[in-house]
């Protein structure tokens, strides 16, 4: 996937830190849809998701005065985007209600995803939209902090270094979660095979 241009979000940071609304307009515009997919991802709800990104919008427009441009306005946005999320999932609880019809929390967890969860087996087109609904509650037990990893990772296709810096854990750290949550969804989806649904 490719990563928006630094040279472009600097010039309309600048803009927006000088009092140009429209620029900031541009980067929501831009960033957006990735944000939308890694907060689904993590809330499997589109009303919270909706609420959550109004939020780090406004929370990014009223802190883009004070940024330095450390990191670049990716890792910025995305690392607010994920601690709000993460926030929020805490407070929520466990008690987070997921629709049926909601199977298409796979709007972002493309085939790629679904053949690396698969293995080599084929998986048959009659068990796809079954195995999409697995995969998505498979991805609701893993931890908050671990879904987070497997979306950023997976879904979003994001490095090791860049999910790092966004989450401020070390590569190491961020390697461990994703052995392990990759560990928890092979064997839930192992279970759904051994045992279809007839």
């Amino acid at each position: 996937m490719n990563r928006p241009k630094a040279d472009e979000d600097r010039e309309l940071v600048a803009r927006t830190q000088a009092g140009d609304p429209h620029a900031f307009d541009e980067l929501v515009i831009k960033y957006s849809p990735r944000l939308y997919g890694l907060v689904y991802n993590m809330t499997a709800n589109h009303e919270d998701t909706n609420d959550l990104l109004q939020d780090v919008f406004a929370k990014a427009y009223k802190a883009i005065r004070g940024f330095r441009g450390k990191s670049s306005f990716y890792t910025w946005i995305h690392s607010i985007a994920v601690n709000m999320t993460l926030n929020f999932l805490k407070k929520r609880g466990r008690r987070f209600h997921m629709s049926l019809d909601d199977v298409d929390a796979g709007i972002q967890s493309d085939k790629e995803f679904l053949q690396l969860t698969a293995r080599s087996s084929p998986v048959r087109e009659a068990d796809l939209s079954e195995l999409q609904k697995r995969l998505n509650e498979a991805m609701m037990k893993l931890s908050d902090e671990h879904r987070a990893v497997v979306t950023m990772f997976h879904i979003q296709g994001m490095p090791h270094a860049e999910i790092s810096k966004i989450l401020k854990v070390s590569e190491g750290t961020v390697r461990s979660r994703l052995f392990y949550a990759n560990r928890q969804l092979q064997n839930y989806l192992d279970e759904f095979r051994k045992n279809p649904v007839s």
